[in-house]
């Protein structure tokens, strides 16, 4: 690519048609040498719809924390055991930010390390 150069592509999925077009999203978390710049390539693709049978069956789903998804139904997912370790490791990250110097070398470092997790989150 023009400007970034090589770029090592991870697809998650084969795209149904030929791209129109493609936008660059640049990942910027800070100190490269802890995370590592990431760029995010969007196609533009056009694809013919396809036509779904009509049912009477609606559910409204309203997602959350605590719950994952409430359906309008009443019935309530739970949310997965590993998000609420993540978001106590979230917690202990940001706290630790909190109580560093603000523009000191220790505070870009935990900067770039909560940004690399919540970007994992």
């Amino acid at each position: 690519m023009a400007k970034i150069g090589k770029l090592k592509i991870v697809w998650s999925r084969e795209l149904p048609a030929a791209p129109s077009s493609v936008t660059v999203i640049k990942d910027c978390k800070g100190d490269s040498r802890i995370a590592p710049t990431k760029y995010f390539l969007s196609f533009v693709v056009e694809i013919q719809p396809e036509i779904l049978l009509q049912t009477d069956n609606s559910v409204g789903i309203d997602l959350g924390f605590k719950t994952f998804a409430t359906l309008s139904d009443g019935r309530k997912v739970d949310a997965p055991k590993q998000l609420k370790k993540r978001i106590k490791k979230y917690r202990k990250l940001s706290k630790s930010l909190s109580k560093k110097t603000k523009g000191s070398k220790r505070y870009e470092k935990a900067r770039a390390r909560v940004a690399k997790f919540h970007a994992k989150l």
